[in-house]
């Protein structure tokens, strides 16, 4: 799950506005420091939401690899010869 929060750094701590919802005690964060003179807030606004759409299709993209090695370890898998021969007869490709 992805959770941005906003809040403020001061004599090298950093104090979040909120406390994160459903996140584990330890957990990997990212830091951006902002300097607020220089801030467009509907271009900042757009950026975060494309870096945490380029950040969610990582994440699923991901997620489906670990999936795909669970399934073969666990045997769920098809041999490659009857995937290709699917996709032959799916799509009309010849032998």
């Amino acid at each position: 799950m992805l959770e941005t929060i906003e809040g403020i750094y001061e004599n090298g701590q950093i104090q979040i506005d909120r406390p994160p919802h459903n996140i584990s005690d330890r957990t990997q964060v990212l830091v951006t420091f902002l300097d607020s003179s220089n801030i467009d807030p509907a271009k900042l606004s757009e950026l975060i939401d494309s870096l945490m759409e380029r950040l969610r299709q990582r994440i699923e993209t991901i997620a489906g690899i670990s999936q795909g090695f669970d399934e073969l370890k666990k045997g769920q898998t098809r041999p490659i010869g009857d995937f290709i021969q699917d996709m032959q007869r799916k799509y009309d490709i010849p032998g």
